[in-house]
């Protein structure tokens, strides 16, 4: 994972939902940025989409902003293509942009694993958190609650301290392009 304090790398990607590319600048809010690595075909992923837009309407308005990005090699997975980028948009509601990743430039510089992977920046862009959404899991029974990345996001907008001691999120590996791995 990438050590906390780590300054968020800056971004241009394309956002097949609205047909235009998005930036770092374009996505931050006032209090900061959730950066989240995420796809489409992931069973991971897919028990968490509702929490994920839930995520969307209780903090965008609360200064933090949202992105999420799919970096995984659409030749080799194409579930996970932008046309279906804008079907999983309009199916789950979500608020904030979903960017796609071509070159997988972006997933690299950010160190992500898996689809999902979770990065919350303060307002001066230093990552304060990096790990799982929850300890949910499609191979058990706990609940979706989004509880480890809610706490860290509340910590934020409140000033206090986030724990360092943070789990790593599990999921699907990212699907590098061959050669990339």
């Amino acid at each position: 994972m990438i050590p906390l304090g780590t300054i968020a790398p800056d971004f241009k990607l394309f956002e097949p939902a609205s047909n235009q590319w998005r930036t770092m600048a374009d996505c931050t809010g006032e209090q900061g940025i959730l950066v989240m690595f995420i796809c489409n075909h992931c069973p991971y992923v897919k028990q968490y989409n509702e929490e994920l837009a839930r995520l969307g309407r209780d903090y965008l308005s609360r200064g933090i902003g949202i992105v999420a990005i799919n970096s995984n090699d659409i030749e080799a997975y194409p579930d996970d293509a932008p046309d279906k980028m804008v079907l999983e948009v309009e199916k789950h509601a979500y608020e904030f942009p979903y960017l796609f990743d071509e070159t997988q430039a972006i997933a690299r510089a950010y160190q992500a694993e898996c689809t999902p992977d979770f990065f919350l920046f303060n307002r001066s862009l230093a990552c304060v958190y990096r790990g799982r959404l929850d300890e949910a899991t499609p191979g058990n029974s706990k609940p979706v609650t989004g509880i480890d990345l809610r706490t860290a996001m509340e910590s934020l907008l409140r000033g206090v301290d986030i724990p360092t001691q943070q789990t790593p999120s599990m999921g699907c590996s990212i699907k590098w392009k061959k050669g990339l791995i």
